[in-house]
């Protein structure tokens, strides 16, 4: 059956129901921040700050901002058993050296507070550009969690930079094709859960070891249609859902389950040019991967906001 990873930051939310991972963003922090029981994580964020000063180069409180989404993922890392996913900044999304390089800093944060990098998962953005600092993270070590992965161009090029895991968005595919297409789906149609599968399909043929992590859900009966891929996060409100549920959850997919529609040949991406020319095809996905990137970007900004907020208030 599917590995459950909470899709939150909520310390309540992992206590309840004890995933074996959790996966947080910049969206997810600055929603848990609201939580006066989170004002520890950042007054010791402050301090570190304080003690080094913020590294040359970064917008203001952007080290603080590291710090305390470091900070979260190391408490949460004290609850789950497995894994934690912390991303790394969304304005970097077009810049390979930048991420890499923001990538090292935000392990080697983790490393100080004593944690194992081999329990984190280094979220970036499935931008060509984010591919290839995966690539290059990967080669030393630090797995990935390549997010806002909404095209199968992007899927096989994770895939051949060894990248250890995706996180293919279901519900925002649902959401651009019911905008576009002005209609409903039912989950067995859904054109999020379609793409999920054709990935999942793929990467079993063509033996990828990258684990297919299901993301980004609007509804139960989307997770029930991919039940057995090998990763599922799940937001708390759905959790609580399939939880109260009795129903049986049979399997939907395995990794024998043949059905690849792509068996023609195992594609090669590394070519930039061909990436570009598959993935600029899909419109719903340029147009989702663009909205993306500046929704993750706007709410660090929001984060780095409340962070200087809450310093003058406290001056």
């Amino acid at each position: 059956m599917s590995k459950v990873v909470a899709d939150t930051g909520e310390i309540w939310a992992i206590k309840q129901y004890k995933p074996v991972d959790c996966t947080t963003n910049p969206s997810l922090v600055l929603k848990a921040m609201k939580d006066p029981e989170y004002a520890r994580f950042l007054d010791d964020a402050v301090y570190q700050e304080r003690r080094r000063g913020n590294p040359p180069g970064l917008r203001p409180h952007s080290f603080i901002a590291d710090q305390l989404a470091v900070n979260i993922g190391t408490e949460l890392l004290s609850i789950v058993p497995g894994r934690v996913s912390t991303e790394v900044d969304a304005h970097l999304s077009f810049d390979a050296q930048a991420t890499y390089d923001k990538a090292l800093h935000l392990v080697d944060l983790y490393v100080e507070r004593g944690i194992d990098p081999k329990r984190l998962y280094i979220k970036i953005a499935s931008t060509w550009d984010g591919i290839r600092a995966c690539e290059m993270l990967q080669q030393e070590g630090i797995d990935c969690n390549m997010t806002l992965l909404f095209s199968f161009a992007q899927a096989v090029a994770c895939a051949d930079a060894g990248a250890a895991l995706i996180s293919p968005f279901v519900g925002r595919i649902l959401d651009w094709h019911k905008k576009e297409h002005k209609r409903m789906y039912t989950p067995e149609e859904d054109p999020g859960v379609a793409s999920v599968r054709r990935i999942y399909s793929y990467y079993k043929k063509y033996n990828y070891p990258t684990i297919v992590m299901a993301a980004s859900f609007r509804n139960a009966g989307e997770i029930r249609q991919l039940a057995g891929c090998d990763n599922i996060t799940i937001a708390p409100p759905l959790l609580e859902e399939l939880e109260a549920c009795t129903d049986p959850l049979p399997y939907q997919l395995w990794p024998r389950m043949g059905g690849c529609e792509d068996d023609h040949i195992r594609m090669d991406f590394f070519a930039k040019e061909t990436f570009d020319a598959m993935h600029g095809a899909d419109r719903m996905a340029v147009d989702k991967l663009q909205e993306g990137i500046d929704n993750f970007a706007a709410d660090q900004l929001k984060l780095e906001e409340l962070i200087a907020a809450t310093l003058e208030k406290k001056e």
